[in-house]
């Protein structure tokens, strides 16, 4: 599978950290450090633009480093990027720690996933086929 980029940042492309890595490290391009008070959300730019083949989306996805070590998350999660979509890929960051929390130029922000969906037609039925389960959810198993 390719995928057409440009990359308007200083920043590397998009990369896998790993062999078998699922999501590939996203930089934001700012041109100063951004800093997030507690509970401030921002939307980074990345310098970013990509062209999906119809069937994909890319996944914006938080990095667990971040959320562990300094409270810092996406907001919208995952966020989805469009086949369609032409624009500048944009990251929502949020600080949910009780501290100030800075963000450097070229710094990792979030992880970015690329995976293969459907568009479903929909056949509308006056019931459903039963299943063990059924309705129950939301801790049915007797775990949260």
């Amino acid at each position: 599978m390719t995928v057409q980029i440009i990359n308007k940042s200083n920043n590397p492309l998009p990369q896998y950290e790993s062999q078998m890595a699922a999501g590939m490290d996203i930089r934001c391009s700012i041109g100063e450090p951004v800093t997030l008070q507690p509970l401030e959300r921002r939307l980074l730019p990345t310098g970013l633009y990509i062209a999906l083949p119809q069937g994909y989306e890319a996944q914006i996805r938080p990095r667990s480093g971040l959320a562990l070590k300094r409270g810092l998350t996406v907001l919208n999660t995952p966020g989805t990027i469009d086949a369609d979509y032409r624009g500048e890929i944009g990251v929502i960051l949020i600080n949910l720690s009780n501290e100030p929390q800075t963000i450097q130029p070229g710094e990792r922000i979030c992880q970015m996933v690329i995976a293969r969906h459907e568009q479903p037609e929909w056949i509308q039925v006056e019931e459903l086929s039963a299943t063990e389960r059924g309705a129950g959810g939301f801790g049915h198993s007797g775990t949260l």
